[in-house]
């Protein structure tokens, strides 16, 4: 039996092309990061086959979407020339298309440089960890390339955005970033906008929890936008549980489905099996996605 009821997602479409994704149940969201020093699988996916090994295997268990990082975003760490990142990224966009002509590939970057070369390239989607905010360009990059991109929240760069973080109301403050943000792509003319709270991103483990208790209230105040879940083996995880990264995979998949069963459209993983069983327990009737490996 299903565990849908009294969940509040609904199906959602990204226009990828001229192919339309559609998504009846929660998509997953693979991370491939081809980086040295991300937090927890930094310098694993460098060479072509270590890169093309990973994506198969999360191909084969089930990944919707492939999500290439060729920068760590975490705390503390500092972000790359959109030129250097964009020599990283590139070529590994290209050999995902070469071997994997239909998935899905989404692109983690905040610089329009990066991000243009990447969707020329043969990326679907820009998944920008700034909102916007680091480069002016982004948004009017998105709008002309007419592709879907992810919204987040945070304050400010990676390596000073846990100095100290404040809010008076986090979700008050993030829900109004994301609306101001998401009403400029509007009138831009970007009709596909995945919004992404930013777990971790500028925010204490205080912060980041009452976040999270607010993502049925963030879902009923985006009722038309699709919200993305990243807090895959994050520190509000870990910490919480008093374990490192590596051990945290338990208390991921349980905020995993507290977050599917909130309404969640998209979880963003490092591991990707226990997220697609996490999804099929909730969502055991419907296919995982209606072709989305159809997308060039």
């Amino acid at each position: 039996m299903g565990m849908n009821k009294g969940t509040t997602f609904s199906s959602f479409t990204l226009r990828c092309g001229e192919k339309l994704a559609t998504f009846d149940r929660p998509a997953v969201m693979g991370i491939l990061n081809i980086t040295p020093d991300s937090f927890f699988d930094g310098g694993r996916y460098r060479t072509d086959e270590q890169i093309i090994a990973r994506a198969t295997t999360m191909l084969q268990e089930g990944a919707d979407i492939i999500d290439i990082g060729a920068v760590s975003s975490r705390p503390g760490a500092t972000l790359l020339p959109p030129d250097e990142e964009a020599a990283r990224l590139v070529p590994a966009v290209k050999l995902l298309r070469r071997h994997f002509p239909q998935v899905l590939i989404s692109v983690d970057t905040c610089f329009a440089l990066p991000a243009r070369q990447a969707i020329e390239a043969g990326a679907n989607i820009v998944n920008d960890i700034s909102g916007g905010a680091f480069d002016k360009q982004m948004f009017a990059t998105v709008a002309e390339l007419q592709v879907p991109y992810i919204l987040m929240h945070t304050t400010t760069t990676p390596d000073h955005m846990q100095d100290n973080p404040h809010y008076d109301d986090v979700v008050e403050s993030v829900a109004q970033y994301l609306s101001e943000r998401l009403h400029q792509l509007r009138l831009m003319g970007v009709a596909d906008v995945i919004i992404d709270p930013g777990f971790g991103f500028g925010k204490t483990l205080e912060h980041n929890y009452q976040l999270y208790a607010a993502l049925p209230e963030l879902v009923s105040l985006f009722p038309d936008t699709p919200l993305l879940v990243g807090i895959s083996r994050k520190s509000m995880v870990y910490r919480l549980c008093d374990c490192t990264p590596g051990e945290a995979l338990q208390g991921t998949t349980v905020l995993h489905a507290l977050a599917v069963a909130a309404g969640a459209a998209l979880l963003r993983v490092h591991d990707v099996k226990p997220a697609v069983d996490l999804v099929n327990r909730f969502y055991p009737q419907t296919p995982h996605a209606e072709t989305p490996q159809t997308a060039r």
